[in-house]
């Protein structure tokens, strides 16, 4: 294919999605030889629409699947429907998908039903809890089964996807997501939340959004929120909202009276770099945030039992703590008041990357074509 351009489809619909593609669609972009088509399914809008602000990007083709209270079936029969018509349309040599989410696995299903490879970036990921989380658990195995293309962000993942028997390339790559995250944070990004004064306090960031964690998990989790603000009155929590009512309400019914909890939309992408620059530590149950605050020195609290990043637990740069309020607290307490268990965690190596994820993944790519 050395005088034919390598025509390359790169789907997403989520937030996490862009993030962690907008450097590898800036590279594809870059480099000669390459046809890039950016699609996007809808699967979320606004947020989506900040992160391509924030990179430059531009979508080619638009699905505009969003719809109200929309189901995971809802999502994956629209999304695999549109993308059936625009692969026949497009014609692309290779799908490129990233992690876990319904649009990535619906595309991969859409680009296997057309028999075009498929590359997938952030592959091997794993709980071996097929609930847990829930969809991405399953999502991620799946795409595994039908991927060409393996990019596997670190040496656990290889060996997930050696063990999980899959046919395609497997390479280790490191995360895309660093490579996004270190290209924000050199432009010093500043976070203003208006009544919020960074010398004041030492600032906890919050999120918290996983399915799995809805209803009583996030009672729990709130509940020790709170009893960390009371033992430890230099403390405020800077909580962005999920838009989901089901996450957004009871966090608000628990935490909005309190005068040193800051309740806050989304983050854009630079708010949320500058957001984790200037914590103290951070307590969520986001994946892609067990992978960026390391790069920043920031110990991670994961808020749930389990974790498809344990070699995140393993270099000590984050700790599982559940939702129990007060485990919560305790695993809290001993950062805010011991400084060398502090330091451990601020301190240990990122494993998850060093910045150049998306060079290696387009040499691999341009590699497989010309064979």
């Amino acid at each position: 294919m050395s005088n034919i351009p390598i025509r390359v489809n790169v789907v997403f619909g989520t937030r996490p999605e862009a993030i962690k593609l907008a450097p590898v669609i800036q590279q594809l972009k870059q480099t000669y030889g390459f046809d890039t088509q950016v699609i996007l399914t809808g699967q979320h809008r606004e947020m989506v629409s900040q992160v391509m602000t924030l990179f430059n990007l531009t979508a080619d083709q638009d699905l505009d699947i969003m719809q109200p209270q929309q189901s995971l079936t809802d999502i994956t029969c629209r999304s695999l429907q549109g993308l059936e018509d625009l692969f026949k349309q497009l014609n692309p040599h290779l799908v490129l998908v990233q992690g876990d989410t319904t649009t990535a696995f619906a595309a991969s299903l859409a680009a296997f039903y057309q028999k075009i490879p498929i590359g997938h970036v952030e592959a091997g990921l794993r709980t071996n809890d097929v609930f847990n989380p829930y969809p991405e658990e399953a999502n991620r195995r799946l795409i595994s089964q039908l991927t060409q293309l393996h990019f596997a962000p670190t040496t656990q993942a290889v060996q997930n996807l050696k063990n999980s028997g899959v046919l395609g390339e497997i390479h280790h790559t490191g995360n895309t997501v660093i490579d996004a995250l270190l290209s924000v944070a050199k432009k010093h990004p500043k976070l203003n939340i208006s009544e919020l004064n960074h010398n004041s306090y030492r600032l906890i960031l919050a999120t918290v959004h996983r399915r799995e964690n809805w209803g009583e998990p996030i009672q729990g989790i709130a509940e020790g929120f709170l009893q960390i603000l009371k033992e430890f009155p230099d403390t405020a929590l800077l909580l962005p909202l999920h838009r989901n009512p089901t996450v957004r309400e009871p966090l608000t019914q628990q935490l909005g009276n309190h005068p040193r909890v800051f309740l806050t939309e989304p983050l854009d992408y630079t708010e949320l770099v500058a957001a984790i620059d200037q914590c103290y530590f951070l307590l969520t149950d986001s994946g892609g945030l067990q992978e960026e605050a390391p790069s920043l020195g920031k110990p991670v609290l994961v808020l749930r039992t389990t974790t498809e990043r344990p070699e995140a637990v393993e270099a000590g740069t984050a700790k599982l703590v559940g939702t129990k309020a007060q485990n919560i607290f305790t695993e809290a307490r001993e950062l805010l008041t011991n400084e060398k268990a502090y330091q451990t965690m601020a301190n240990a190596i990122n494993p998850f990357g060093d910045g150049h994820a998306s060079e290696r993944i387009i040499n691999i790519i341009q590699g497989y074509f010309q064979r």
